[in-house]
């Protein structure tokens, strides 16, 4: 297998690089934080006009009929630069129910809105955990009911909302125009810059998505695409930690020297290029997956999800120790990674979830072999 990236996806991650350095700095998801951040709004809509949000969209619904590799050099680079974008709710989840779930017909009718820059959202259980007395009532193509935590729900025009359907007393999933007769509540969370908020339908008008079978299944998919594609930005954004906390080891000094030159520093950069590196050969790796829809995708989308999340976390927390007591302040930046990395942690069920897929899957391999 080659899992080298093509010359035309590498000239993709570079100018999509150039863009977010200018249009995305730190700054922007400081200012998100503190303020709301309007600008986001305007560097999502000149990403629309950049393509970004026509990756993996087939022509017939507006997009350039790329595939998930393009998806995931953009999601490394969004995370690189920690840009507060509604990339994940909109691609990562709402677009691949559409693309897994929806006729072509149905496809037609809303995948072009994201190829636009409208922002969509997956208002189901993100951890896949589910209670059928929690969630919204779908009857007679009407609404009812809350959603409590829904990604970029403020930002989003339509969602992808798992419902109980009273005819049919299941579950089915819909579509649904994100009007006034949804309240919307933002909700707190650790980093503010990914943001989320709860939904209240009060008779909203729906349709089912028609060419989804099997509910569960298909959030279980969805999930599972997503889970590649955070990965991505977990990488992107542990490889900046690194960066962060390597070019500080080169300019403060101590005793005369830069505190690089110490073994105690040293071992730290060198630990999270190994956890980093670790994660990319995952991600690589579930990429090729998703791409090619190899059956190997579950097992590779655990691997990604639990590499990206354990290196992710201890680049942000090793870059706090880097820069020693400002490392823990407001003014320096490396909270801003902090925070991230511990929300997209649990952002698809926390990583104790995704270990045991992976080792039921590796179990399930290996029963699967004749005996020797």
């Amino acid at each position: 297998m080659n899992f080298e990236f093509t010359e035309d996806q590498d000239v993709l991650r570079t100018e999509v690089r150039k863009f977010l350095v200018n249009e995305a700095p730190l700054t922007l998801a400081r200012a998100t934080m503190e303020d709301g951040g309007e600008r986001a709004k305007a560097v999502w809509g000149r990403l629309a006009g950049l393509g970004v949000t026509t990756l993996m969209l087939p022509p017939s619904c507006g997009g350039h009929g790329l595939g998930a590799l393009e998806l995931c050099v953009v999601a490394e680079e969004v995370g690189r630069q920690l840009a507060p974008v509604p990339l994940a709710s909109t691609l990562y989840l709402a677009a691949q129910a559409l693309l897994l779930g929806a006729s072509q017909a149905q496809q037609e009718r809303w995948l072009p809105r994201i190829a636009r820059g409208d922002a969509a959202t997956w208002a189901a259980p993100l951890d896949g955990q589910w209670r059928a007395e929690a969630l919204p009532v779908f009857e007679s193509g009407v609404l009812r009911g809350g959603a409590p935590l829904v990604p970029d729900g403020m930002a989003a025009a339509f969602a992808v909302v798992l419902a109980r359907d009273t005819r049919s007393e299941g579950l089915v999933l819909v579509l649904a125009e994100l009007g006034a007769r949804v309240r919307r509540t933002p909700r707190a969370t650790l980093d503010p810059a990914r943001p989320f908020a709860s939904f209240e339908f009060d008779g909203v008008e729906a349709e089912p998505l028609d060419a989804c079978a099997d509910p569960l299944a298909l959030v279980s998919a969805v999930r599972e695409r997503a889970a590649i594609l955070l990965a991505f930005e977990q990488l992107g954004g542990a490889d900046a930690a690194l960066d962060m906390a390597a070019g500080y080891a080169r300019e403060r000094r101590t005793f005369g020297r830069a505190i690089g030159s110490y073994q105690g520093i040293k071992h730290k950069l060198a630990d999270i290029y190994t956890r980093n590196q670790m994660a990319r050969s995952h991600c690589y790796y579930g990429a090729w997956a998703l791409a090619s829809g190899a059956p190997e995708l579950p097992l590779a989308a655990a691997g990604a999800r639990v590499s990206a999340s354990e290196a992710f976390g201890f680049a942000a927390q090793e870059n706090i120790q880097t820069h020693g007591g400002m490392g823990y302040t407001w003014e320096i930046d490396c909270h801003l990674f902090y925070r991230r990395a511990r929300q997209l942690a649990v952002m698809l069920g926390n990583v104790h979830e995704w270990r045991e897929r992976l080792v039921k899957g590796l179990e399930a391999e290996l029963e699967a072999q004749p005996p020797a």
